[in-house]
C-alpha cells in the first residue's frame, strides 16, 4: 500500500483551500480535495 499527499497541487476541481480562496465553490466541491488516495502495489 503506498499512499501520496499532493495538497494543492493536483486538485480534482479548481476548488483550492477555502482560506486562501475567495472562489464561489460550495463545500462538497471543496470536500473532494479533502482527500488520501491510496495505491495497492503489491497482493
Amino acid at each position: 500500500l503506498t499512499g501520496r499527499g499532493y495538497g494543492e497541487s493536483q486538485l480534482v476541481n479548481n476548488c483550492g483551500c477555502e482560506p486562501t480562496n475567495n472562489s464561489s465553490c460550495s463545500e462538497d466541491q471543496h470536500q473532494a480535495n479533502r482527500r488520501s488516495e491510496f495505491i495497492i502495489t503489491k497482493m
